[in-house]
């Protein structure tokens, strides 16, 4: 199976799905109960990946943090108003073991499921948690070396991220997983990459996965790059990434590696070995809802646009529909799924569920699917089905001012995508809550003296322009805020 250049992946929240799963069937559903029928909906929506979170075996003393931490209570209360203590089974991320959790069927089921995929032309990823372990992850008792160790001063001074434990009837501390900005995660302990044996061992299990799937998202990738672990711990690893990613292309060519990174290390990791990096730059750029800085994002080189896994929702960040103004919301998932890179959706983002889902919990909250928003992205995923905008080449168009001390340009952005064999096709959004003007230079040589018709992909709308005046004035475009076009050029 090969992907197309710009692929499109969903993401799944597997105890989620099985726990409603279950409540249909009224039995305990694992991976082999998700429907056929499922399965080829996802693949008849234009999915290549299908990334399941939280199939990894986690354990009791992260379940025991989860029912018991005051400030995650609040957070699942607030999702679940009829909260019970059985939807709370402790964070996917908590990992005692890399092998798939009995309460989804365990290895031989996701086996069975990923060749179920695959019959389907889909491929299949899952976690790599890098950073950290579970609490009672057996090699505490086995190398404890493998995770940061502290002191009673670092206890007293910091004791939200450091913890005393039991290692072979042996009371030490170690340090909580965390990152160097926030107290640590309560529920795992650190792991210790300024040692050799712990890099390998954390290799070990990399490869070891890679046998199970065809390609992991690796969370909070970026806290194992020397500098940061550096600055987090006050000791420098060599470099982990660069080895891990090489090894394991080596033994399963065409692997894929998806990195969560923030802080500008994207480019970092990308050639570091990673093939799509999180761009929540872009995410956020798009919150704030002004077209000049979305549309500076795109100035960045291709080579980083093409390796960028662009989102407008994951299980880390609030739902869509309860951050975006429906009309914006349209309008930044155009921009989102138009540009080049791995498109990135998520488990209830096209129903428009308001409700985020935190990965300690095995149940969502029922929710009225937003006919409206579900409408809209069936529509979008069926214009990505072109060809030409999973293969074909991407270009940011200039606009220009209609006038002196005019500056509705700023507030658009507009993709021209070629390819297929076709003319081309112009991807024009008005990124603002503004009517707004511009022009749109087209920069097509084989409109001059052409008559060229403009057929939206989402809309009736159809105009006649003349070829040569799309090229040398541009486009005039005058519309409401937040408007969007994906319009299929046609020659006579």
């Amino acid at each position: 199976m090969s992907d197309p250049h710009y692929p499109l992946l969903y993401q799944i929240n597997t105890r989620v799905l099985l726990t409603e799963l279950s409540e249909s069937l009224n039995k305990k559903a694992t991976l082999d109960d998700i429907p056929d029928a499922e399965i080829d909906r996802l693949a008849g929506m234009g999915y290549e990946w299908i990334w399941m979170l939280s199939v990894w075996q986690t354990g009791e003393a992260a379940k025991a943090v989860s029912r018991s931490n005051p400030g995650w209570l609040e957070e699942f209360q607030h999702t679940l108003p009829d909260l019970k203590m059985e939807d709370i089974e402790g964070s996917g991320f908590a990992i005692t073991n890399y092998e798939v959790h009995a309460s989804v069927g365990g290895s031989a089921a996701l086996t069975r499921f990923r060749e179920r995929l695959r019959a389907r032309g889909l491929k299949l990823m899952l976690d790599f948690v890098p950073n950290h372990m579970a609490l009672d992850h057996p090699w505490l008792q086995d190398h404890p070396e493998y995770f940061v160790s502290g002191s009673e001063e670092d206890l007293a001074k910091a004791p939200k991220n450091f913890v005393k434990v039991k290692s072979k009837g042996q009371d030490i501390i170690k340090a909580y997983g965390r990152d160097p900005y926030f107290e640590g995660w309560p529920d795992t302990l650190q792991l210790d990459y300024s040692n050799p044996a712990c890099q390998e061992a954390m290799l070990h299990e990399l490869l070891r996965i890679s046998g199970q799937c065809d390609g992991v998202r690796c969370d909070m990738a970026m806290l194992l790059l020397p500098d940061v672990f550096q600055r987090t711990w006050g000791r420098r690893p060599q470099d982990f990434w660069p080895v891990a990613t090489q090894q394991v292309k080596e033994k399963h060519p065409g692997f894929i590696f998806m990195a969560e990174v923030y802080w500008d290390l994207e480019w970092t990791l990308q050639q570091q070995g990673f093939d799509y990096t999180y761009d929540k730059k872009l995410y956020d750029r798009l919150k704030e809802g002004h077209g000049k800085p979305v549309r500076e994002h795109f100035l960045a080189a291709p080579d980083y646009q093409n390796h960028s896994a662009r989102f407008m929702e994951n299980h880390d960040e609030p739902r869509a529909a309860a951050t975006f103004l429906t009309e914006q919301s349209k309008a930044a998932a155009v921009i989102t799924y138009f540009c080049p890179g791995l498109r990135f959706f998520h488990q209830g983002q096209l129903e428009g569920r308001r409700k985020r889902i935190s990965p300690h919990l095995v149940r969502a909250p029922k929710e009225h699917v937003d006919q409206a928003l579900f409408t809209f992205y069936t529509r979008l995923l069926e214009v990505l089905k072109e060809e030409t905008f999973r293969d074909g080449n991407w270009q940011l168009l200039e606009t220009v001012p209609v006038s002196d001390g005019n500056r509705g340009f700023e507030n658009y952005l507009s993709f021209l995508w070629v390819g297929n064999g076709k003319p081309g096709f112009l991807v024009i959004v008005n990124y603002s809550s503004s009517q707004s003007q511009c022009f749109l230079k087209v920069p097509l040589p084989e409109l001059i003296r052409r008559q060229c018709t403009l057929k939206d992909l989402f809309s009736d709308v159809v105009y006649e322009r003349d070829g040569t005046e799309l090229i040398t004035n541009g486009l005039y475009l005058d519309e409401p805020g937040w408007r969007y076009y994906a319009f299929e050029l046609e020659l006579p």
